[in-house]
């Protein structure tokens, strides 16, 4: 019965060291458990913060497209505007020099 003992002795030693062997692996699946949270946690505070920016971002890009637009308009009708008042010079510069040159055909203002 003795060697049976020993036998006996030898398996609960190897089940032993096995638990203890499994129970560090738990340990050290812990820890990295515990790190990829807090990597997972860091990263979604990251991804808050970057969304937070993109918002603010796309509020002034979408302002500043609209001031463009308004722009874009204001100086369309500014431009159209002074087309109009370019083609009233011409118009009023083309009627005065008529009115110059039929002056110069008047007898009463030749001169000698």
């Amino acid at each position: 019965m003795t060697q049976q003992g020993a036998v006996l002795q030898g398996y609960n030693n190897e089940l032993v060291k096995c638990i203890e062997d499994l129970c560090m692996q738990k340990e050290e699946l812990n820890k990295q458990i515990q790190q990829a949270k807090e990597e997972k946690n860091k990263l979604q505070h990251e991804i808050q913060v970057l969304n937070e920016q993109l918002e603010r971002v796309c509020e002034d890009l979408a302002q500043k497209v609209a001031s463009r637009n308004e722009l874009d308009k204001i100086l369309a009708e500014t431009e159209a505007a002074y087309m109009k008042i370019l083609d009233s010079s011409r118009t009023l510069l083309n009627v005065l020099k008529k009115e110059v040159g039929s002056l110069k055909h008047m007898p009463e203002l030749k001169t000698n």
